[in-house]
């Protein structure tokens, strides 16, 4: 394996170091590496630093270079990582043109090029480019494989039965801040991002790039369902209603729901239950100013998206951004009176909201919302907004049963004459016992 870094930054790995924003790590990388990764503690750190490394630059102008990883950092509240390039002596800069016929054996997407990220690629570089006479026969390095990496953590917290599972929610301390809950039916498989931001196994985006698109054809096609939603965000609420990705993550109030959710599915698999607490005042409503300005980056075309520069801490030139102006102009067309500024920290953060309960699916699953800003992401381990708790969920055929004993089933949690009719024909389905 090794780490592939890109970035547009012209002359960046001629410096002594370089910062990567956290949600361009694990692009282009397979769920069965990046899930080793989902924590960054000592032991993740280390193993980053043992890979070998191949440093580029976005475009095919400039050549690359070989090495390691002097230093690695969390920074910024763990929102972004610092690097210190070291380059192997014995490896001279390699033109792109060497390393273009290689590009399959390396598995270096040729979109890759064009955008900043931090790969992580499981094929053997110094086999590869000695093989193709790019690297000295003596210049071998180490070959490390997936069995290498560090495990998966273990879960602090354990329940097999419903009244496990209850016991351990109300032991929780939260110190008074409100709480939510999620479940994932794969404890080792699901990563806390909402579906337009969810990749491929190889670690392509899979419906990102088409967002404002997606927005508008659902729109488009059945303008009546949206006859009454006001703001972009209600619109939003609706489209993951009914399944079209977006940058809404679900979470619930109720823990038995999110608990149903770890359960139903991926039943050979251990499932999880996060539990999200947050100060009551970060919580935002439908109306909310902040989450106007996110959802609608869901209208902005992705490679406007990615030519807004955060760079600047001024926030008039921020502001003076085609894409900013852009953005501001579908903003105010929910809300004619807004300021016409638009903060950065806000366009680029992870939110809780308490969205309109426009059905009853929404009602019954007491749902709310985590919304994600561009290019936003939330550490596994929680931010200092957001704090993360996990129980992990195993004997999932009877605590289904369980929580069936409570009502909670494919009929109540989802309130459609269709699963109820289901859930019925199974439960009163002839059984030769």
């Amino acid at each position: 394996m090794f780490n592939f870094f890109v970035t547009a930054d012209n002359g960046a790995w001629d410096r002594l170091g370089y910062e990567f924003d956290r949600s361009r790590f694990l692009e282009y990388t397979s769920d069965d590496i990046a899930i080793s990764f989902r924590e960054l503690k000592s032991p993740q750190i280390q193993a980053l630093r043992e890979l070998p490394c191949l440093f580029a630059y976005e475009g095919t102008d400039e050549p690359m270079r070989v090495g390691r990883l002097k230093k690695v950092k969390l920074r910024n509240n763990e929102r972004s990582l610092y690097v210190e390039p070291d380059f192997d002596p014995r490896v001279p800069p390699i033109p792109f043109e060497r390393i273009k016929p290689l590009q399959a054996a390396l598995d270096i997407r040729v979109w890759e090029l064009n955008r900043t990220h931090w790969a992580i690629k499981d094929e053997n570089l110094f086999e590869v480019l000695t093989g193709a006479g790019l690297v000295p026969r003596d210049a071998v390095s180490p070959k490390i494989e997936k069995a290498d990496l560090p495990p998966v953590s273990a879960p602090e917290f354990q329940a097999n039965s419903v009244g496990a599972f209850i016991e351990k929610v109300l032991n929780l301390d939260h110190g008074g801040c409100e709480v939510f809950y999620r479940g994932h039916s794969n404890r080792t498989k699901y990563r806390l991002e909402p579906s337009i931001f969810r990749k491929d196994e190889r670690g392509n985006f899979i419906n990102r790039d088409a967002e404002d698109r997606m927005y508008r054809e659902l729109l488009v096609s059945n303008s009546v369902d949206f006859q009454g939603d006001v703001y972009t965000l209600d619109r939003l609420v609706r489209m993951q209603h009914y399944s079209l990705p977006t940058r809404l993550l679900d979470i619930t109030s109720n823990p038995l729901i999110a608990l149903y959710f770890a359960c139903k599915s991926n039943l050979d698999h251990d499932g999880e239950v996060i539990v999200f607490s947050m100060e009551r005042s970060q919580i935002k409503y439908f109306d909310s100013d902040t989450a106007s300005c996110i959802a609608n980056l869901t209208r902005l075309p992705q490679e406007r998206k990615d030519s807004i520069d955060y760079s600047s801490n001024d926030v008039r030139k921020f502001n003076k951004q085609r894409a900013a102006k852009q953005l501001l102009h579908f903003i105010k067309e929910e809300k004619p009176f807004f300021e016409g500024r638009l903060d950065p920290r806000h366009l680029r953060s992870v939110i809780c909201v308490k969205g309109k309960h426009t059905n009853n699916r929404i009602s019954f699953q007491s749902g709310a919302f985590l919304l994600f800003g561009h290019d936003a992401t939330l550490d596994e381990r929680g931010t200092p907004e957001i704090a993360v708790q996990r129980i992990a969920v195993t004997n999932k055929r009877t605590v289904l049963g369980q929580l069936d004993q409570l009502n909670i089933n494919q009929s109540t949690v989802f309130p459609y004459i269709e699963n109820s009719a289901k859930y019925i024909a199974e439960k009163f389905a002839f059984t030769d016992s």
